[in-house]
């Protein structure tokens, strides 16, 4: 992910000669490589308790290792993708930063990684080919892991490991095969954590076998590396502001189509985030105002609207419309697919709505040279756009309580 800032140049020729920009110092790398050590470790710390043999284990420190594998899979998958985007600067001798990869000791223990473009990117060539470098190559990275953890499989009974999993080791010891629904939290108070599945994800597991089913996927670390892959890949080609899937698809198509194109994106962007709200609201009032759930839909309807309105910049006649689809199909999904409000989910596409308005913004700044890309680049482009598809998923994460 790249975030650009506009400081305009004294020479606007995109032909002009100028001297090499990119040679960090010591100092710079060093303190870009102490912050890929800190990141190291937190995914390290947090990837045991996603893949840490708990069944036998006596502490922590004997999982380390298996968290380790986990942070040097989703590294190798954000460091490719960065580092991607930054040799394609260097290429065009645009202005760039190395790498800052975010610790967080939550979550997944990153919050990914970012490069900070320095310059404006004159012409729709070199910001296209910056914008597409970054994800075709975590891409490639992801697809390689998952297939590796695909053909590398141990049978079902690889679940014993893990502690807490009694009802599906009883039905993987009686029947050698997952149980096809997830099991029912043993607790009110615990629940079971389901990933969600993507078109592309999907189609790779259906050659192979021993593949777990969703909701114990996150305890291969291949796997979860891999899908984690595939969902960052798809967020950051969302076709919406500065974003890769911005730059790609503003030097495909121009500012104006662009425009239109990132609102009907952010629209489907907030359906899945109405997904995932009106059930968060609906189950919260539920608990503190019994009979009053249902509030949770005009609750989000008016959060949307606020949304809608700072991102379209108050442009009626783009507010209304995307407002009242966002709003039908995330209520027509949970009635009729879901059949009930009470799904709770992982707020990501919410964050990620708030996100685009207020960091990234939805309409990509003009770039002064809109040129006619090649035939090859407009093809990788419109792969860009199918890989953003297929691997995309409506619900992430989310809980069965």
């Amino acid at each position: 992910m790249s975030f650009p800032q506009y400081n305009i140049p004294q020479e606007e020729n995109p032909e002009f000669e100028r001297p090499k920009k990119n040679n960090p110092s010591a100092w710079t790398i060093t303190k870009h490589f102490l912050l890929f050590v800190a990141t190291f470790i937190c995914v390290t710390f947090v990837g045991i308790f996603w893949v840490g043999h708990t069944a036998n284990a006596e502490s922590y420190w004997q999982m380390w290792p298996q968290g380790a594998i986990f942070a040097a899979l989703l590294l190798a998958f954000l460091g490719t993708h960065e580092f991607g985007h930054y040799f394609a600067a260097v290429y065009h001798n645009v202005k760039v930063t190395l790498p800052y990869f975010i610790p967080v000791p939550l979550g997944i223990g990153t919050m990914g990684a970012v490069i900070k473009i320095e310059e404006k990117i004159h012409d729709t060539k070199k910001l296209f080919d910056i914008g597409v470098a970054g994800p075709v190559a975590g891409f490639v990275v992801s697809i390689i892991i998952l297939l590796y953890g695909f053909s590398t499989l141990p049978d079902p009974s690889f679940v014993e490991n893990f502690a807490g999993h009694e009802e599906v080791i009883a039905h993987v010891q009686e029947t050698g095969t997952f149980p096809d629904v997830a099991p029912e939290p043993q607790s009110e108070e615990a629940a079971t954590i389901l990933m969600g599945n993507t078109l592309l994800y999907s189609f790779l597991a259906s050659f192979f076998d021993n593949v777990p089913p969703m909701y114990e996927m996150y305890h291969y670390p291949f796997l979860f590396a891999g899908w984690l892959g595939l969902f960052f890949t798809a967020l950051n080609l969302t076709p919406v502001g500065q974003l890769d899937g911005g730059h790609i698809l503003y030097s495909l198509i121009g500012y104006k189509k662009h425009q239109t194109v990132a609102r009907i994106s952010f629209g489907f962007i907030t359906a899945l985030g109405g997904i995932e709200a009106i059930p968060f609201l609906y189950l919260s009032i539920e608990e503190w105002l019994p009979g009053y759930g249902h509030s949770a839909l005009l609750i989000w309807a008016l959060a949307l609207l606020f949304l809608m309105r700072k991102g379209f910049y108050r442009d009626h006649t783009w507010i209304a419309p995307v407002w009242a689809l966002s709003l039908i199909v995330s209520i027509g999904y949970l009635y009729f697919w879901v059949g009930s409000f009470t799904q709770s989910g992982s707020l990501i596409w919410v964050v990620w709505s708030f996100f685009l308005v207020y960091f990234v913004k939805l309409e990509h700044p003009p770039v002064i040279y809109e040129q006619e890309l090649s035939p090859g680049r407009k093809r990788l482009g419109w792969i860009s756009m199918a890989v953003f598809i297929l691997c995309i998923s409506p619900t992430p994460i989310y809980f069965l309580n």
